[in-house]
């Protein structure tokens, strides 16, 4: 088994969260893989632009970080083959207009913030995420 690490965050935009389709299967919150020379804020900030279009960030905190199997090709399956830290932080935008760039992830759209775990697909990000709605 594969173990990766990985950075994102949960963007606000007027009690809106935004959040991103990958691969056209499954919805999640914006994410990557840390590449090599990234601190965890430098990767969440390019995988955010990458998967949004969003560049006017500004950090509120550090949400911390949880495990979990990626999602499978069938997006109701976990792939057990990579298991991923995900850190997250959590940011605010001004800006509104998405434009992903992400071949894989073509997909982006602003959610209010209460209806966002009933969207994403994976149970452990739909976790995470319902413990940091009191940060939010």
């Amino acid at each position: 088994m594969k173990n990766t690490e990985t950075a994102g965050g949960i963007i606000i935009n007027d009690n809106r969260v935004v959040v991103v389709s990958q691969r056209g299967t499954s919805w999640s919150l914006p994410k990557g893989h840390i590449e090599a020379g990234e601190d965890r804020l430098q990767a969440a900030i390019r995988e955010i632009e990458e998967e949004t279009g969003i560049t006017q960030l500004k950090l509120i905190k550090d949400l911390g970080s949880y495990k979990r199997y990626r999602i499978g090709k069938n997006p109701k399956e976990v792939d057990k083959t990579e298991l991923k830290t995900i850190h997250i932080f959590l940011f605010e935008t001004d800006q509104t207009e998405l434009k992903p760039t992400d071949p894989h992830n073509p997909e982006a759209k602003w959610i209010p913030k209460e209806n966002v775990q009933e969207l994403l697909t994976h149970p452990k990000d739909k976790e995470f995420y319902q413990k940091s709605l009191k940060e939010i």
